[in-house]
């Protein structure tokens, strides 16, 4: 159901104060959302039909009206619009689109619902705080709200009743069953950065590839009608850094320092690259009807021919791996005077690696040749990919011109022109399927990550236990390291693992050679059984019980 909530969450100054004071009381995490858990233990105070929310009828109903950006959490304005709603089932009425709608509720003046037990709960809080101000003590205090929802012994079932979202559920496995293993065997370290909550929450993103000037910042101006805030486009390489181009309330650019230590953004992790790379990232906001659904990546030029001698001051290549693991869709450009594949591009696509669902190739300004080229150029740049890739499948190509300008009749012809529009199109329905595919991104990439965490501590605890217990631990790790190869094969055998599944030797070696195996932990079975039955049982489950919230 898809309701505009403007006109519901509109209320008085009072109401407003009532309703801020009670957001502020269950906000445990003191972020300005309401999270899952929190909202179904407040809406069950509601005293509505309690048959109908152990079934989560009503709180679904709620909150899908409540929050209709999709977000998995409520900020203030969705709070009111929740609690206007509950008001209303109260008094009687049955939640409907033609109720929410109509103009005979006065919303401004709606009385709030009644909240069984709430005031003795704010009671209680404003006595606790009373007792700090008179001791005059300064302590950082667990709000009574954390204590009344958390529990410090975590289920072995994520509850679905606790749960709004697949998103929602997917936030809490991963801290009760996925994160605890990270941690444990430094995952982090080797692998990928802790997952925050922004990083479930983040819109689905596109990155764009190529060498310069093959229209990379011409394509998203081409998208998005208009230019972003600190777009240059010209023959010559002009973005040189990294720009996330997201929707904001403001047109503005925000640097890579500020942007990167932002909790409510996913990009927290680019810190592991250094302020080298932070001075060459930036965000670029506008506001946007196509950002509200999507983030575009725009990157520097891949260096080609001499310039690839001069070495860039940050890692290009782990960068585009970044945020190729984040990226939903990932576009490949190229010009049809610019076919050839530097050494640097190669490394690029070759950190692509694991994310072949994820790619497409462009071959832009396709109306600057004739039809005969055309048919040569396509041809030359399959085998010249063909290399590189190293697959057996063929990559789908997109033929087009993606600019403001009327496509080159002369050149195209008129088979050209009708070829070039219908590519476009599957381009464009390519790019508008990506906010419904997103929910199955997330899960996808998330069971691969739990997979590669697993495979991970399989290794480090196989490592540590071919460490000796007193002497000649210098001498073993060296050996274990140099033969890592070997050991990922008894790995693989010993617990019939898949071969693909396992990272790169060199990478793993690399990180390695930093720790000392000896200070890892053994293998607690207890944390892959975890594992295991959140793969085998509570994410099913989730898929289960909640649809895709973009169908």
């Amino acid at each position: 159901m898809e309701i505009d909530s403007a006109p519901i969450s509109r209320c008085s100054k009072e109401h407003q104060k009532i309703y801020q004071k009670w957001f502020s009381f269950f906000d445990s995490d003191g972020d300005g959302r309401l999270t899952g858990a929190d909202a179904t233990k407040f809406f069950s105070m509601s005293n509505l039909s309690r048959q109908d929310l152990k079934q989560l009828l009503i709180l679904r109903r709620v909150w899908a009206i409540a929050d209709s950006k999709r977000q998995g959490y409520l900020g203030l304005k969705e709070f009111i619009t929740a609690m206007q709603i509950v008001s209303l089932a109260q008094s009687g009425h049955g939640i409907t689109s033609d109720l929410l709608a109509s103009e005979d509720v006065d919303f401004v003046n709606l009385q709030p619902p009644n909240m069984e037990g709430l005031d003795v709960l704010l009671a209680k809080k404003r006595r606790s705080s009373g007792d700090h101000e008179h001791n005059g003590t300064l302590q950082t205090q667990t709000s009574a709200s954390a204590g009344w929802f958390t529990s410090t012994k975590s289920a072995k079932k994520v509850p679905l009743n606790s749960v709004t979202s697949i998103i929602d559920g997917l936030k809490k496995l991963y801290v009760q069953k996925l994160k605890p293993l990270e941690v444990t065997y430094r995952f982090n370290d080797f692998v990928s950065p802790v997952l925050g909550n922004s990083d479930f929450d983040a819109k689905p993103m596109v990155m764009l590839l190529g060498q310069y000037s093959t229209g990379k910042t011409t394509f998203i101006k081409h998208l998005l009608r208009s230019s972003y805030p600190g777009a240059h486009i010209g023959p010559e390489p002009t973005t040189d850094r990294f720009v996330v181009v997201m929707n904001g309330p403001d047109e503005r650019s925000i640097p890579g320092n500020t942007i990167a230590v932002q909790a409510d953004m996913p990009y927290s992790g680019l810190t592991t690259f250094g302020s080298a790379f932070l001075s060459k990232f930036e965000c670029s906001q506008m506001p946007h009807p196509l950002l509200e659904h999507i983030t575009f990546v725009d990157t520097p030029g891949v260096l080609s021919g001499e310039k690839q001698r001069t070495q860039r001051s940050y890692d290009f290549t782990g960068v585009t791996s970044w945020f190729a693991a984040k990226c939903d869709l990932i576009l490949l450009l190229f010009d049809p005077h610019k076919l050839d594949i530097s050494d640097e591009f190669k490394r690029v696509i070759g950190s692509l690696r694991g994310h072949d669902d994820k790619i497409r190739v462009v071959l832009n300004k396709a109306d600057q040749v004739d039809t005969q080229q055309l048919m040569r150029v396509y041809g030359a740049l399959m085998w010249s990919l063909g290399k590189v890739l190293n697959t057996p499948e063929v990559n789908r190509v997109y033929i087009g011109s993606f600019n403001d300008k009327p496509i080159n009749e002369a050149a195209a012809g008129p088979l050209g022109k009708d070829l070039f529009e219908k590519e476009q199109d599957d381009l464009l329905s390519d790019l508008k399927d990506i906010p419904k595919k997103a929910c199955d991104r997330r899960i996808n990439e998330f069971v691969k990550r739990a997979r590669a965490a697993k495979i991970h501590a399989f290794i480090i605890s196989h490592l540590k236990k071919e460490m000796p217990a007193m002497m000649g631990k210098a001498k073993t790790q060296q050996r274990l390291i140099d033969n890592l190869a070997d050991e990922f094969a008894k790995v693989q055998r010993e617990q019939h693992l898949p071969a693909g599944d396992f990272p790169n030797v060199e990478q793993f070696r690399e990180v390695l050679s930093g720790y000392s195996i000896d200070k890892f932990e053994k293998l607690k079975p207890k944390m892959i059984q975890n594992v295991d039955d959140m793969l085998g049982y509570d994410i099913p489950d989730l898929l289960k019980n909640f649809r895709n919230p973009y169908d």
